[in-house]
Parts: structure tokens; C-alpha cells; sequence
């Protein structure tokens, strides 16, 4: 049994990606340790929850529970039920603080994503987040992240300066995807274009520049190091649409990359396969 630490902000990690891997890690025999900035239960980005105030008529009080677009981008029926479950989790509810983690008594790292600003930008921010993961690589310590929660690997620095994933493969939101779901709520949810995007571009800066695709690529020793579903693959559509999530029984629309002792994954739409791959390596016991 292998303890998995996963760290969350304050507010508004992404759902799934926190409650699909709890639910699957632990099925597979291993102890989950929850850790916020003060010690505080998390909670979810609700708009993911709920889908509401993803429609342009989001700010109208008799109208916000009627949902077109949100019931697209919010998490699935099986996240939800994941997350409702998470709720009476203890550990989930009593959390250590970033602070009080011994990074001794832990024997993996997982990091969700989530993307709106208000909540994330501190976890992504975070200089003790960043020690954890510098640690779990350095130690080989396996090392899980999802959708955002790439960057925060991205950004983590060895001694000499480069990024821990500097020769290493990864994938993680891909421009593709932050774009298209970006588009559609800057004209659903007008009063607040931004909502899909933590970073935006500076006055001078380049389309996606300061996408996850982009800034991650920035960190590794070639672009082409960062991977994304190759034209030829099978259900390529399936897979880049953006529509279709996979399920406990059903890998088809998911991908992941494994790198040694780093697992990546994309969006929230990889997660069930992410969160089994992830118990296969915890469960192999030696890792490169």
C-alpha cells in the first residue's frame, strides 16, 4: 500500500480530477492524504458541479438552473458521484496544512488541475507545492498530474535550474482544448470571458502563449516533448473532440503519457484511465 498525497487549493480544484483518482486509489488498496493551504476542507470549482452560469443567460436568477452548454462542460454523472461520495471521505475532511506535510511518510504525489484564477493561481503559485514535487523527483518518488496540475510540475526547478521535466515527456491541457472550451464560454458566459483561461496573453504576446501547452513546451528541452494524440491513432476524433470523457470501462476517448516515474494526462476527460494507470504503477514497486 503506497500513501498518495494530493494537495488541493483553497477553492476551485476541478472535480473530477480529484474524486475519480481518490475513488480508484483507494479501491486499489492505497491511503490517500489530502492537503490544503490552512489546513481548511477544499472545495470544487462549483460551476463544474453544476453546470450553472455556463449559458449566456447564467445571470438571470429564474434561468440559472437551466443549462444547455454547462451540462456539456461540467463533470460527468460518474465525477459527480465520485465527488458527492469524496465528501464524507475523513480524510478529505480533515486535510493537513501545505505547511505540515512530511514529505518522509509519503510515497506518491498526485496533482489535480483546475483552471479558474481565483483559486488556482495560488496552487499553481506555490513555492511548497513546488518543493513536494521537486522531492518526489529527486527521491524517484512516482508523480501523477492532470490538466493544470502539469504546470505546476513545469515550473519546478531543479539545482541546475531547468525544469524537473526538462528531458522527460509529458502531456496536459493542450492549446487545442483550453482554446475551444476558452471560445465558447468568452461568448456564453460574457460577463466573464476569462473564466476558462487562469493566464492570458499580455499586450505583444502571441495567441496561447500563455496557454498550459505553451508554457509547459517552454520548459522542456524540445517542444516535441510535449505530446499530444497522434493523427493516425485509432478514434483520433474521439479522442480530440473535446465531447467525449472516458469511463471505468471504457479507455477509448483517453490519453495519457508515462515517462519513467511521471504519468501526465491531459483533461478531465483522461481521468479514469489516468487514475488506473496510476494505481498499475504504484502497485509495480520498483520504478525506473
Amino acid at each position: 500500500m503506497a500513501t498518495v498525497l494530493i494537495p488541493l487549493p483553497g477553492m476551485d480544484y476541478d472535480p473530477s480530477e480529484v474524486a475519480v483518482p481518490w475513488r480508484v486509489l483507494s479501491q486499489a488498496g492505497h491511503k490517500i492524504v489530502f492537503a490544503t493551504p490552512d489546513g481548511a476542507i477544499a472545495s470544487a470549482d462549483p460551476l463544474m458541479l453544476s453546470g450553472a452560469g455556463l449559458d449566456v443567460w447564467g445571470r438571470v436568477p429564474g434561468l440559472r438552473r437551466l443549462r444547455l452548454f454547462g451540462l456539456l462542460l461540467r463533470a460527468n454523472r460518474d465525477a459527480r458521484k465520485d465527488h458527492a461520495r469524496l465528501q464524507y471521505d475523513a480524510a478529505y475532511r480533515a486535510p493537513l496544512r501545505w505547511d505540515g506535510v512530511d514529505m518522509a511518510s509519503i510515497d506518491a504525489l498526485l496533482l489535480p488541475g483546475g483552471h479558474c484564477a481565483r483559486g488556482m493561481r495560488s496552487y499553481l503559485e506555490s513555492g511548497q507545492l513546488a518543493s513536494f514535487v521537486s522531492t518526489c523527483f529527486a527521491d524517484r518518488k512516482p508523480v501523477a498530474a492532470i490538466c493544470h496540475g502539469v504546470l505546476l510540475v513545469a515550473r519546478t526547478r531543479r539545482a541546475d535550474g531547468r525544469s524537473v521535466l526538462y528531458g522527460r515527456r509529458t502531456t496536459g491541457l493542450t492549446w487545442a482544448l483550453e482554446k475551444s472550451a476558452w471560445s465558447l464560454t468568452r461568448i456564453t458566459r460574457y460577463w466573464d470571458p476569462d473564466y476558462y483561461r487562469t493566464y492570458t496573453e499580455s499586450a505583444g504576446q502571441p495567441a496561447g502563449y500563455m496557454s498550459v501547452q505553451q508554457e509547459v513546451s517552454r520548459a522542456l528541452a524540445s517542444p516535441a516533448d510535449f505530446l499530444d494524440v497522434p493523427h493516425d491513432a485509432p478514434h483520433y476524433r474521439c479522442k480530440t473532440s473535446g465531447l467525449v470523457r472516458d469511463s471505468d470501462t471504457d479507455d477509448t476517448p483517453a490519453f495519457v503519457v508515462r515517462d519513467g516515474n511521471y504519468l501526465s494526462a491531459r483533461w478531465p476527460g483522461d481521468v479514469h484511465r489516468f487514475a488506473r494507470e496510476f494505481a498499475a504503477m504504484l502497485n509495480e514497486g520498483t520504478l525506473r
